[in-house]
């Protein structure tokens, strides 16, 4: 699943190509919303919350959709050929006089009132990568369930919106804990928040995502899908963790990260 960062930077190529401008042609190829009329509605904004997609018309309706594991949103001109997968794999077609936004495989595809988007995104906790984010709410959400595993609560959308797999990989290593320490025995989980925020700040305006402050090719992570830790070389273990519906694998350097062990 991608990234907030990811997500982030999709919201704004789709803003910077579609905002302000009247769709000419439009389909939702999905059952619910197969017969909608998208055609002479104008984008007014996209923007992401957390690892949401919104895309807002002036009628005050609201396109949210969900990347989950295989969706994308590809970018072309009005009259180019799209290059994303077959025609079969598109679910949103958004076209104005000189774009074509083309949503592929979009597990989530939900016209709705704009005025309703907390149905879909209110549960969320603070933004990363929002213009309100909040360290302090973030903090105290993140402490709710103290012996919860710290690398659950990370990918925990309710505490922190935007981080994923990778980040929350990275995160343990940089505090030095492995994932399965309870929240309540990490020394420096005040930093954590703001250690998340930064991250995704630095890396929200390219396609890379770097841990590390090493741009090098096989250097831009600590341990997340790593043969060998970058810090000391130790050889780095993999497992699984979370619940059975939503287990993700995670790594962690067992000599550089202390804690019990999944």
């Amino acid at each position: 699943m991608p990234e907030g960062d990811t997500v982030w930077l999709t919201a704004r190529r789709l803003d910077v190509a579609l905002a302000g401008h009247t769709v000419v042609r439009g389909e939702l190829r999905v059952p619910q919303h197969s017969t909608a009329q998208m055609a002479g509605r104008r984008v007014n904004e996209v923007v992401s919350r957390g690892k949401h997609l919104l895309l807002r018309f002036d009628d005050h309706t609201t396109l949210h959709t969900h990347l989950r594991m295989d969706g994308a949103w590809h970018l072309y001109g009005a009259r180019d050929r799209w290059r994303g997968g077959p025609d079969w794999q598109v679910r949103a077609l958004l076209v104005t006089s000189t774009r074509a936004a083309v949503g592929y495989r979009l597990p989530v595809v939900q016209l709705m009132a704009t005025a309703d988007e907390a149905e879909v995104v209110g549960h969320l906790g603070p933004d990363l990568l929002g213009e309100d984010w909040d360290e302090t709410s973030a903090l105290r959400r993140l402490m709710l369930d103290p012996q919860r595993p710290i690398g659950e609560a990370l990918l925990d959308q309710r505490v922190m919106a935007g981080l994923g797999n990778l980040y929350r990989t990275e995160l343990c290593f940089i505090v030095g804990v492995t994932p399965w320490t309870p929240v309540a025995d990490v020394a420096t989980l005040s930093r954590v928040p703001g250690l998340a925020h930064r991250l995704l700040m630095v890396n929200r305006d390219g396609p890379s995502q770097v841990t590390t402050g090493r741009s090098r090719r096989g250097q831009e992570h600590w341990v997340y899908r790593r043969r060998a830790c970058l810090r000391c070389t130790t050889p780095v273990r993999r497992s699984m963790q979370g619940a059975a519906t939503q287990q993700r694998v995670t790594y962690w350097c067992p000599s550089c990260q202390q804690g019990p062990v999944g």
